[in-house]
């Protein structure tokens, strides 16, 4: 089986839903946001803070090269991975990608306080509503480009990853006898 790749707005759930996934089907899970904190030393906020967005994104493209080139793994990417068509040309190549969706309260909610998002931070003067709603309407064309969505509103990380395996299954990506 391919790679099952999480993209999506951030506070979609992206990362508990892969570690829940990764874990019901057998496979490894990979953070990209995580991978480039770690080869980084730095936090992400750190990062956008002291060297710019610039540079983020062409570490987390490493991490993308990285997490593509990964056999049976669940990839979590962040939430603007899919801004660069080359992220997701690597992507799509080894894996099925799959959008996770939420309404823009349960973003709002899940996102927590100021300072940990940079973007949301940096975006209306602050007020992290009007952030997600642009940042969501400038980005539905990218996650639109998933094979598949799933909203994650309403849903534990388990139910999410069983709807998952579900339409896996439907599509015939995903045999039980596979994990």
């Amino acid at each position: 089986m391919r790679n099952v790749v999480l993209i999506g707005f951030m506070g979609t759930g992206k990362t508990t839903t892969g570690t829940a996934l990764a874990k019901t089907i057998g496979f490894s899970f990979h953070d990209l946001d995580e991978a480039v904190e770690t080869e980084s030393g730095m936090t992400i906020p750190q990062i956008f803070a002291e060297k710019g967005e610039p540079y983020f994104r062409a570490c987390e493209k490493q991490m993308v090269k990285k997490a593509a080139a990964m056999d049976r793994a669940v990839i979590a990417t962040g939430g603007g991975t899919v801004k660069d068509e080359e992220n997701v040309r690597a992507l799509r190549e080894t894996g099925i990608i799959v959008a996770l969706t939420a309404n823009v309260n349960t973003i709002l909610q899940r996102t927590g306080t100021k300072g940990v998002r940079p973007i949301l931070d940096g975006e209306d003067g602050g007020n992290r509503k009007k952030a997600i709603e642009k940042l969501l309407f400038e980005r539905r064309g990218l996650y639109a480009q998933a094979d598949f969505s799933v909203d994650t509103s309403d849903r534990s990380a388990q139910e999410v990853a069983d709807a998952i395996i579900e339409t896996l299954k439907t599509r015939g990506e995903y045999d039980v006898g596979m994990a």
